[in-house]
């Protein structure tokens, strides 16, 4: 009989103390890198206009270092100015998104996808 108590109570202690672990480790994971997280809490997209932001992240991105859209562009579409940026934007920030583009070129940062999608969503203005 004591062998008995025990062992219940060893296999009790044993599940108030796994289950909650447990719980812990199967809510803690995720698929973004810490790199991404950290970006994601620290970007600041309070001012993302295309002049000073978004011009920058395409010339960078997908003019300069990838050298597809810039002119001459060797890519399907120019990305140099404000209306060529304007016309594709739906198309640009789906291939960000999925990681397709830049194609010669490491995927765009969390920040800099979140700059992107946010001027989108203020209107894409040319400021």
């Amino acid at each position: 009989m004591k062998q008995n108590t025990i062992f219940r109570f060893r296999l009790t202690t044993f599940l108030l103390f796994s289950i909650p672990a447990f719980l812990f480790i199967l809510t803690s994971c995720t698929n973004k890198n810490k790199q991404d997280l950290l970006n994601t809490m620290v970007c600041d997209t309070t001012n993302t206009k295309f002049s000073t932001v978004i011009n920058q992240i395409i010339v960078t991105q997908c003019n300069t270092q990838s050298g597809c859209h810039g002119a001459p562009s060797l890519g399907s579409i120019s990305l140099e100015g404000y209306q060529n940026v304007y016309d594709n934007y739906a198309e640009i920030l789906t291939r960000i998104k999925s990681g397709n583009m830049p194609k010669n070129n490491s995927a765009l940062d969390v920040c800099s996808i979140l700059k992107i999608e946010t001027w989108i969503n203020k209107g894409a203005q040319n400021n």
